[in-house]
């Protein structure tokens, strides 16, 4: 079978192992989320196919490439084999052309039966444009640092919320500091998109959805412009929570980390933060007063806070302002008050 949508190819039968065809550096650049990598080529391989197509022509790149698979036909069929007892495979290559149709042509020699996508990776890639573009109830929390919108993501979950968690698809916490104590690597952009993606394949769109307010850049990884264009016109939810309470939290948070990765991470806003307030903040650190080093990054975080608030201040549908920043208690009043507003429409 050949998949004309890609939608069912990746979300239905999600026990059928899907599998990646394309070479190893293809498939670690970016991959849908489950897929087994068993690739035709190898990188050099198809490094070497790649020079004979553009030198010599299509007939003897697929020349060598017929004599680089012949030898290892049997293994590839039974790699494919080994992944599940069930007797079928959805197999994707680049563009859904000759890769994977020709591995799918040699796994059902052994008696799997093969789905290929149609217009492959690519396909699906561009599906997800399309998806992140017409994401109904989008919910974005904002807030200044230190006013716990990861945490209260964590309580809207626990309420059978529908909740996507860019930081934690991440591994990053989207600031200077956001890398501390990860010790997952950041995925790639392309993983990333994809990681977010399959998150929202799996929530219902009639229902409200909540997310962060976040940069386009998380850490090292790109957010997919098309989510970040909606987000940019969602509904938004502002939090403000007393600044020593957020002072509190930074130090809690942060607090039990080394001296060097902090004293780096502060570093890195030098320029922005500028050098008398970077070397006093160092100073702190070094007197281990954690509470002054918080109270002036969040005078640098505060800041630069105000320049995205007036890009989204029209679209606040509601602002809470928490003395103690208690998650659980936001998020009820949060909860009650959306449950109002509904009652008075209806």
């Amino acid at each position: 079978m050949i998949y004309q949508n890609p939608h069912p190819f990746f979300k239905s039968g999600n026990k059928i192992p899907i599998i990646d065809v394309r070479s190893p550096i293809e498939f670690q650049k970016g991959h849908i989320p489950g897929s087994v990598n068993i690739p035709l080529f190898s990188n050099d391989e198809r490094h070497e196919i790649g020079i004979i197509y553009k030198k010599l022509g299509k007939l003897p790149a697929i020349e060598k490439g017929l004599g680089l698979v012949g030898p290892k036909m049997m293994m590839l069929a039974q790699q494919a084999q080994e992944i599940s007892d069930l007797k079928q495979r959805k197999v994707y290559c680049w563009r859904g052309g000759m890769r994977s149709e020709k591995m799918a042509w040699l796994f059902e020699l052994l008696g799997m039966k093969c789905e290929v996508l149609q217009g492959g990776y690519k396909s699906y890639r561009n599906i997800q444009i399309e998806d992140f573009s017409q994401i109904k109830n989008l919910i974005v929390l904002h807030g200044s640092t230190g006013c716990g919108k990861t945490e209260m993501l964590s309580e809207f979950e626990k309420r059978g919320e529908q909740v996507i968690d860019l930081e934690k698809l991440a591994n990053h916490r989207g600031s200077a500091f956001g890398y501390i104590g990860i010790s997952e690597k950041q995925p790639t952009s392309q993983q990333f998109q994809n990681d977010i993606h399959c998150v929202l394949s799996g929530l219902d769109p009639e229902k409200r959805i909540w997310i962060e307010g976040e940069s386009l850049t998380i850490g090292l990884a790109n957010m997919p412009d098309a989510l970040w264009q909606r987000m940019k016109k969602a509904i938004v939810i502002e939090i403000k929570v007393e600044r020593e309470e957020r002072i509190k939290r930074l130090v809690k948070e942060y607090g039990a980390f080394s001296k060097d990765e902090l004293t780096a991470s502060i570093l890195k806003l030098s320029t922005a933060f500028g050098k008398p307030n970077t070397k006093n903040a160092i100073q702190f650190l070094e007197d281990k007063q954690f509470d002054k080093t918080a109270d002036l990054l969040l005078k640098y975080y505060d800041h630069t806070y105000e320049h995205t608030r007036r890009r989204f201040r029209q679209r606040s549908l509601f602002t809470l302002e928490s003395i103690t920043g208690n998650a659980g208690e936001n998020v009820e009043n949060i909860l009650n008050f959306l449950e109002d507003t509904k009652s008075k429409q209806d």
